[in-house]
């Protein structure tokens, strides 16, 4: 007897629908799963067996083949062990369903029945859904994911037992209907600008770096509030649309780092990788890759504390995600495409012992050498992919003990969603979401400079030695500037500000 059940498979970020047969024959009891299955699939028959026989059910001493169609696809995941169960049961006549055209199943077992939460779900249902499928059988622990797929009917189930009681006629399980879900309007965030004293120069390039979503590095001594700020750049950020928080979800979910008991992700991300981090780790590894820190990132916030202890090698390839806002990575099963819009944050010394050229106390006892090699660990290419380049200072003592409160990041942040709203009406016709996302023609027609600032950005460009990328991304800063502003137009000053943020001296 044959079983057919409608099931999907992921790799990378690229799903496909797969439909599980299942044949019993007469034959030496064995079991073979075809259909190109991973290592984890093939391993399922065990997973299966134990969990058909601790159920109470009968695993058929047949010969049983299950092909996972179409062959030519690669599967992976443990999400096929609940479809080869209910394909096994229906084909030995245990569960009296005779076919699943409208339903979509996936799902892992464990030994004793139990469904266990699967990895990349919510892709999986977007994919299903798409092509016409609007009911959804799947563990329990993922039911959050799944009601984020509008009008997509929703069933969580716990135990293969209360599966086949379900189908058999048994019990009536609730589903849930999906819908489109409301995001949070106040998030709750545990730090605040208002913790960060003096530092005024910080804060404004945080403020313009969210506002535009450009590209920040942080130099100056130890102690001056870099990494401090850094943390608190999320609390300025604005909210997430919808569609960003589904595609932040999809990336989690895959990853295997989605929290069940929210479903959907609402703050964006803030990733910071230690300076040991690899360059798989960082963007992306394993023979299907999963997502590394650059994608993890999307939508949100990439910081590297320390940036020049990091590796060259590993610093490079951040240059290619950072300009496309994609990363590609091919392996031998092939090539993935992982999306990678990020703000790109980074903090360093001025020098491996931190006090060179500061006014501290502190005396910098490192040689030219030694300051020199430290500073070759950034290549040009990288920084000049840096929008804002800031220099902190310490904090005064004033500044310390002073009680006069700071501006918190309630004020920033709506000053900063009040440039996003300005950009996101300037290029609804472009599909382009921030400043810093402008390409050189973008930038030729909707940075309109006056006089006074094209003579400024004239006589910039040659003093400060620009190349066009850095030209352009001048550019852009200032259109932020002046977006926080209000302005149409860009002036003298707001030129004047971003050329002041491209002060590479500061790194020599």
């Amino acid at each position: 007897m044959l079983a057919k059940i409608k099931s999907c498979c992921i790799n990378g970020l690229q799903t496909a629908e797969i439909e599980v047969e299942v044949d019993l024959s007469n034959g030496l009891p064995i079991t073979n799963i075809v259909g190109l299955p991973d290592q984890e699939i093939k391993e399922s028959k065990e997973r299966v067996r134990a969990a058909i026989k601790n159920c109470g059910l009968d695993f058929p001493l047949k010969r049983i083949t299950i092909n996972l169609a179409p062959a030519d696809t690669k599967k992976v995941g443990t999400h096929f062990d609940l479809p080869i169960a209910i394909g096994i049961l229906m084909a030995s006549g245990q569960i009296k369903v005779k076919e699943f055209n409208d339903m979509v199943i996936f799902g892992e077992l464990s030994l004793d029945g139990n469904v266990n939460k699967i990895n990349g779900a919510l892709p999986m249902l977007l994919t299903m859904y798409e092509k016409g499928y609007k009911k959804v059988m799947l563990p329990l622990h993922n039911i959050e994911e799944a009601k984020l797929v509008k009008d997509m009917e929703c069933i969580g189930v716990n135990t293969l037992n209360e599966v086949v009681a379900m189908l058999n006629g048994e019990i009536k399980m609730e589903s849930i209907l999906g819908s489109i879900q409301t995001l949070q309007s106040d998030l709750i965030f545990h730090e605040d600008f208002t913790d960060i004293s003096g530092q005024e120069n910080l804060k404004r390039s945080m403020e313009i770096a969210a506002a535009g979503g450009h590209n920040l590095l942080m130099v100056g001594p130890p102690g001056s509030g870099k990494t401090m700020a850094a943390r608190r750049l999320p609390t300025i950020l604005p909210s997430l649309t919808f569609e960003e928080a589904i595609e932040i979800t999809k990336i989690y979910s895959v990853a295997g780092l989605l929290d069940y008991k929210s479903g959907l992700v609402t703050k964006r991300p803030f990733r910071s990788p230690h300076h040991t981090t690899s360059m798989m780790a960082l963007t992306g590894g394993g023979r299907i890759p999963k997502p590394g820190e650059v994608t993890l990132s999307h939508y949100g916030v990439l910081f590297l504390d320390e940036l020049p202890e990091f590796s060259k090698t590993t610093l490079e390839v951040l240059r290619q995600p950072i300009e496309d806002g994609y990363i590609s990575l091919s392996r031998v099963n092939g090539s993935f495409v992982y999306p990678s819009k990020f703000m790109f944050v980074a903090s360093m010394n001025p020098c491996p012992c931190g006090y060179y050229g500061t006014n501290t106390d502190h005396q910098c006892t490192c040689s030219p050498q030694e300051i020199r090699r430290y500073m070759n660990k950034i290549s040009g290419p990288l920084l000049d992919r840096i929008d804002l380049i800031v220099e902190t200072s310490a904090v005064a003592y004033d500044d310390l003990v002073s009680k006069k409160e700071s501006e918190g990041s309630h004020e920033i942040r709506q000053r900063v969603e009040k440039a996003r709203s300005v950009q996101l009406t300037r290029y609804k016709e472009a599909n382009i979401l921030s400043n810093s996302e402008l390409n050189p023609s973008d930038v030729k027609k909707y940075c309109q400079l006056e006089n006074a600032a094209k003579d400024l950005i004239s006589i910039a460009y040659d003093r400060m030695k620009l190349s066009a990328r850095g030209y352009n991304r001048i550019l852009k800063v200032a259109r932020t500037i002046a977006d926080l502003e209000m302005s149409e137009s860009i002036k003298e000053i707001h030129i004047a500000e971003a050329l002041q943020y491209r002060n590479m001296t500061i790194l020599k």
